[in-house]
């Protein structure tokens, strides 16, 4: 198995950024689908796993770290990432309508810093494609469906994509992620200003409801929110999604900014989200300035930024009850989760405890009162 995870890395950085991210998909795809393969890597990385339990959403989690949206956006390769040990995977971003998304290049690497700068622009095959393909998968692994709107939907008619998407993915996912943060589709940062949020949460809400009523299910909805807020928007958004008792949020998507990206300043300067290490402190700071607005009364996934043990740790303490991978589990490979699983679940050991739950909740218990600006 080192020998499959060395060669799929390798893989990844002698190709193009997004060539090597499609084929990488299609091996684990295939292996995740074929017999012994299949077995032989839910046994040696999953099945070696700690148990490390949370309980976020009404959902019961094996373990507290996932995979974020972006990687699989055609649910192509569930069983394979699953059999790598994350407690969910979030797939998607999907879209009512198959997009090729924006022109390619669109991929960048920053490979001394461990950064990444994309503009795909939601590109997936749709969701009648990201349908049948999940229906294909053969492990059982939590998953949170992330959805979005199509490029050519004007903005203020946004709100139909995502109720088509929220129908659709209603019962075959345990969480719907609703991206209204993408840096790479034209207008929708718009989303999280006023009034178009609380029309879209007020939507969404009564889809919920209503589909809640019809399957006898009720699927969580967190809304997936960007680094690059002003506190004063934090705040405001933080207030709304407690006035339309959503139940949870996502901090956070890829950032506009370039923080620490010096070496190369033509890539630098490429238009697009920027994912990775430099990600880590002003992601972070998102959470924690909404948990000092939301005070626990919706949970936190923190995403950005994690490249270690202590990267979540820090996601953790400012309030995230959940964290995610992309950049990182990109460089690093299925080695990482292993690393923060075990450390969390040690962590969890050592409290007297043996919850981490519990010691989350005495941390988060210490987050200050924010103070006026």
């Amino acid at each position: 198995m080192p020998e499959i995870s060395r060669a799929l890395r390798a893989l990844w950085f002698k190709l193009d950024p997004e060539s090597s991210q499609r084929i990488t998909l299609a091996v684990l795809g295939a292996l995740g689908q074929a017999h012994p393969f299949d077995q032989y890597l839910a046994e040696n990385f999953r099945g070696k796993l700690p148990l490390c339990p949370a309980r976020v959403m009404g959902i019961d989690f094996p373990n507290p770290v996932g995979l974020a949206a972006g990687l699989d956006k055609n649910a192509r390769a569930v069983d394979g990432l699953g059999a790598f040990g994350f407690g969910f995977l979030e797939l998607g971003t999907v879209t009512p309508l198959p997009q090729a998304g924006n022109p390619k290049k669109r991929l960048f690497r920053f490979i001394k810093e461990e950064a990444l700068i994309n503009r795909m622009g939601f590109n997936n095959a749709g969701l009648n494609e990201f349908l049948r393909n999940l229906a294909r998968r053969r492990q059982h692994v939590r998953i949170g469906i992330s959805i979005g709107q199509n490029s050519e939907t004007p903005v203020e008619q946004g709100i139909r994509d995502y109720r088509t998407c929220l129908r659709a993915v209603y019962t075959v996912t345990d969480y719907v992620a609703v991206d209204i943060s993408s840096p790479n589709t034209a207008g929708l940062l718009e989303l999280q200003a006023e009034p178009l949020l609380s029309r879209l949460l007020q939507q969404l809400k009564d889809e919920q409801v209503q589909l809640a009523q019809q399957h006898g299910l009720y699927t969580p909805i967190a809304i997936k929110l960007s680094p690059d807020l002003k506190p004063q928007d934090i705040e405001r958004i933080a207030n709304t999604l407690m006035a339309f008792e959503l139940d949870g949020v996502i901090a956070t998507n890829t950032t506009r900014l370039r923080p620490g990206l010096i070496a190369d300043t033509r890539l630098a300067n490429e238009d697009g989200g920027l994912s990775g290490r430099p990600l880590l402190k002003p992601s972070t700071e998102i959470v924690r300035q909404l948990y000092q607005h939301l005070r626990g009364s919706l949970p936190i996934i923190g995403c950005g930024g994690i490249f270690d043990p202590e990267d979540a740790w820090s996601k953790l303490c400012a309030g995230a009850s959940l964290v995610q991978l992309y950049t990182g589990f990109a460089y690093h490979g299925p080695v990482l989760v292993r690393r923060i699983v075990e450390d969390l679940a040690g962590r969890a050991a050592d409290s007297g405890t043996g919850e981490l739950a519990a010691i989350l909740a005495a941390v988060h218990a210490r987050i200050a009162t924010p103070n006026p600006y």
